[in-house]
């Protein structure tokens, strides 16, 4: 996973350097500003002494020495703790020094650790009482400078306030970067055009390098002001060096809750990035932000919370990958403890000796935070609440917080653990011993609501494992801290990641993963709701909870970031209103509203259309963008506005702004029948089943039934008081949209014999809007309406009620066309503002937003199976949309004027398109 590969790349660095300082060695909030060559002179003056050489380090609290023998320990000494800094053989520690002879410095300490003796990492050994130690630097000419740096920072250290302490030494960091700028040098090419240059650091979990940030033309850098080597697979470098061309995409941070965060990512699922950098003013995280992402305007396509969504619903992203894409965007990042990516419990059940993962009791219940599973200590942490002063929260600790992410990785990042506790581990018996023993105390624990990280779903077992041999401590029964205890039903640590990934991704993850996602990024996560679901934590840990700019008092302020930092945060807020659930096969035991399982169970997507009739579908939508023009022809004066064809595929009947009904024989390729029934435009057409009766709906108003056997108007209804836009038939049943702002639902008894007898209809139902509807669509059971409007509002009918489910505007101007995904999941919709629109049915939320090149050249018609579009434009082209890759795949000349209506049948092999140049096309499929 990204920690420990992140951690594997570190440990690759000091194999490659021989180095054993990191960073991870100062203390939190610290700079290492500069090193220099140097003896630890022992004994200075008498017949023992002795060197040890090796580099000293200065920091803005401490001084190190790493000897350059792993033999001995790295020296750390506090500057807080100093009694005396000077230049050795001087009388105490004098800002006026002559010229130096000899390059020795000396520091009187009352205290000091000793890390890393023989590489062995281990708890600091912690030595006290009034010491002296010389260390002499390879250049005698710079101890002066040394002295005065050390003095500087000495003071800061000694300061009464921690703000002014922090104040100080961040006015002593960007006087040294202010002196300092990029190497140019460093360019890849001599041609590269500098764009931008700042100050800035990168960010590592637990630490921050201050330096310099570069953009060209073609790279981005980053050069560190103490020249320390960063990580990078080839192995040490002096700067960060990332290819734009290679960037797949960059999010804006919090960072201490501040906006100046920016996150680079070379991959398209890896959660571990390969920059992130912390800026000093908002505006230069903006402008670089800007400028790589109109770089990448050109080059990737951008991904939303709801475009990932939209894939994850229809299967084509895993839980897992789902998850760790809701987690980046919501500003959780494994270089940042503090929000590192929060992973849900799933199993429950961490006693059996087999798992089954077909028994819901196996699961947690997604729909509870982690602290409201348990009903006893759930009710006495309300009584709790209830008595509270504003303002309340439910829990006193967080989900997810540095200590927690450090506690499971304990085995494979021990220094993170040491650099967060200043030098110790944990108490043996409060360590990450047994997976049963941390799932019971989540469970009944008085103040442990911790969830999981991303390590628990992934492939690597090294942190169940203490493969380090690591001296973690000795429980109260004696037994040694090691490896994790595993759970019964897991054979090996590979096992037990292997069943959980299996438990995440199973039906049950599946069809309740939604519930635990509105508590952690949804609408579960603030307000009412939250209140109602007993997800309440404390303000601060919120996204605006406090604002660090308000508090003047800068002692304040450092105790509260620290605070908030510490006790963790809570994720970005991503939706705001209820999660879709995953489509999976099982609709029917999924819990909805009547009218909405009804559209499930007899819904085609899935399991009703015989298997030939899938495969034949399916082979058509993985070809659409093969499709070619076979034939076509001039049937009408001008645009065409409806097709219709008979089962057998023989007859094509077509409506057009001319007024006139047409037939057309595809097999003997003439006109046969031309009709008209008043001198007003027809808007669409359907055929009955039996194919006897073609019924059309006018601009006059009415809707006429024409029999085809008899040659002659059937019936003609006089339902609306404007236009009738479009109409659809189901079972003995028509729906008929008019620009007098309704739908009309009638019962339509047919004729005994066609041509004989009048129809009877009775008006069912009346489905008000505030504005003209120009289109409606049924979904495949007939349980589900969608209407869209001139105004640009989408509107899904519960027809079994007749009541509105969801109004949604999602459209800048006239909705030209709706329909519903196969399998009644989704709404899509086109309008003249250019834009594609995917709406979840059971929710409402607009999941999927897709706009073409050229807006104005917007799609008036389409057709599509759930994951590909293919929609008649303006511009007279067929367009092939890959909804779930956010992009057009394929773009089909066809019409010479809008495409302006378009059908596909069953098998979804045959299609034919008419247009405003009054043309129907044939078009052929080619496999």
């Amino acid at each position: 996973m990204a920690f420990i590969r992140k951690k594997q790349q570190e440990q690759q660095l000091q194999l490659y350097s021989k180095e054993r300082f990191s960073l991870l060695l100062l203390n939190l909030e610290e700079y290492y500003f500069e090193q220099h060559r140097a003896n630890h002179i022992l004994h200075k003056g008498s017949h023992h002494e002795r060197k040890i050489r090796g580099s000293l380090k200065i920091c803005s609290k401490s001084v190190i020495f790493e000897p350059d023998s792993i033999s001995q320990p790295i020296i750390k000494i506090p500057l807080r703790d100093c009694i005396k800094i000077g230049k050795h053989g001087e009388n105490g520690a004098n800002r006026h020094f002559t010229k130096a002879k000899s390059g020795g410095i000396s520091l009187i300490f009352s205290q000091v650790y000793f890390i890393k003796e023989h590489n062995v990492v281990a708890p600091y050994k912690i030595e006290r009482g009034k010491m002296e130690y010389v260390f002499e630097l390879d250049v005698p000419g710079k101890v002066e400078d040394v002295v005065e740096t050390l003095l500087q920072l000495h003071r800061a250290s000694c300061l009464d306030k921690l703000g002014d302490q922090t104040a100080m030494i961040t006015a002593i960091l960007q006087s040294r970067l202010a002196r300092t700028s990029f190497d140019k040098n460093r360019f890849q090419n001599i041609s590269e055009k500098l764009h931008m240059e700042c100050k800035a650091e990168m960010v590592t979990p637990l630490v921050t390098n201050p330096g310099h940030v570069c953009i060209t033309d073609t790279n981005l850098y980053f050069q560190p002001l103490n020249g320390y080597p960063v990580c990078r697979p080839q192995g040490q470098k002096p700067v960060v060096q990332i290819t734009l061309q290679d960037v797949r995409r960059i999010y804006k941070r919090r960072h201490g809750l501040m906006p100046l965060g920016l996150e680079v990512f070379c991959t398209e699922d890896d959660l571990c990035s390969d920059i992130y950098l912390k800026f000093y003013e908002p505006q230069d995280r903006d402008d670089l932000y800007f400028y790589i992402a109109t770089y990448l305007e050109h080059h990737v396509a951008e991904h939303t919370a709801e475009s990932y969504m939209l894939q994850w619903q229809r299967g084509h992203l895993s839980n897992y990958q789902y998850l760790l894409h809701l987690n980046n965007l919501a500003d959780r990042s494994c270089n940042d403890l503090s929000q590192y990516p929060v992973f849900p419990w799933i199993i429950h059940d961490y006693s059996s000796s087999e798992l089954d993962l077909s028994n819901p009791g196996t699961f947690r219940d997604l729909s509870k935070p982690v602290g409201a599973l348990n009903k006893e200590r759930l009710e006495r942490l309300l009584t709790r609440y209830q008595e509270m002063p504003e303002p309340k929260f439910m829990y006193g600790s967080h989900y997810s917080s540095p200590g927690y992410v450090l506690f499971y990785l304990v085995r494979i990042a021990p220094e993170y653990m040491l650099c967060l506790q200043n030098g110790r581990f944990d108490n043996a018996d409060r360590m990450f011993n047994s997976i049963a023993e941390t799932w019971k105390n989540c469970l009944d624990g008085a103040t442990d609501f911790k969830e999981l990280i991303p390590e628990f779903y992934g492939d690597d077992v090294s942190f169940l494992v203490n493969s380090l041999k690591l001296d973690l401590g000795k429980r109260q029964g004696g037994q040694m801290v090691d490896d994790v205890e595993l759970p019964p039903w897991a054979s090996s640590p590979e096992d037990f990641l292997q069943k959980s990934k299996d438990a995440l991704e199973s039906n049950y993850v599946s069809e309740h993963l939604h519930e635990w996602i509105d508590l952690i990024f949804g609408y579960k996560q603030k307000g009412s709701d939250a209140v109602g679901a007993h997800n309440v934590f404390h303000p601060l840990t919120y996204e605006g909870g406090v604002d660090l700019n308000s508090i003047q008092d800068p002692d304040e302020k450092v105790a509260m970031l620290t605070q908030i930092l510490e006790f963790g945060q809570t994720p970005k807020q991503l939706f705001v209103t209820p999660h879709p659930r995953r489509i999976t096969p099982k609709f029917k035991s999924l819990s909805q509203t009547s009218s909405y399982n009804a559209s499930m169970a007899d819904s085609p997507g899935e399991e009703s259309f015989e298997d030939l009739t899938e495969e034949s579908k399916t082979l058509a939508w993985n070809n659409i963008t093969k499709l070619q023009l076979h034939e076509h022809y001039k049937i009408h004066k001008e645009a065409v506005t409806g097709i219709t064809v008979s089962r057998n595929g023989s007859s094509v009947f077509t409506t057009s702004q001319d007024s006139t009904l047409k037939m057309f024989s595809k097999e003997s390729k003439m006109l046969q029948r031309s009709i008209s029934f008043s001198n007003m435009a027809l808007s669409s057409c359907l055929l009955l089943p039996g194919d006897a009766t073609v019924i059309t709906s006018s601009w006059d108003n009415n809707v006429y039934f024409y029999s085809i056997a008899f040659g002659r108007r059937q019936d003609t209804l006089m339902g609306h008081d404007d236009a009738v836009s479009k109409i659809c038939w189901h079972d003995n049943r028509l729906y008929s949209a008019s620009w007098d702002s309704t739908v009309k639902v009638w019962s339509g008894v047919p004729a005994e014999m066609p041509g004989t007898k009048r129809h009877h209809f009775d008006l069912l139902a009346e489905l008000e809007h505030d504005v003209s509807v120009d289109t409606i669509s049924l979904n495949a059971a007939s349980t589900l309406l969608v209407s869209g409007t001139k105004e640009g509002t989408v509107n899904i009918w519960d027809l079994t009620t007749a009541t509105l489910m969801h109004q949604i505007p999602c459209h800048s101007g006239i909705v030209c066309d709706t329909a519903f995904s196969p399998d009644s999941r989704h709404v899509l919709s086109t309008g003249t503002d250019g834009c594609l629109n995917v709406i979840d049915v059971q929710t409402g939320m607009l999941i999927s937003s897709m706009t073409s090149d050229e807006p104005q050249r917007y799609s008036l018609c389409f057709v599509w199976d759930g994951n590909s579009v293919l929609s008649g434009s303006q511009s007279g082209e067929l367009l092939v949309w890959d909804l779930l890759g956010a992009k057009i795949s394929e773009r089909i000349q066809g019409h010479t004027g809008a495409v302006t209506c378009i059908w596909m049948n069953e098998q979804c092999s045959s299609i034919i398109t008419g247009g405003e140049d009054r043309q129907i096309i044939f078009w052929k499929l080619q496999y």
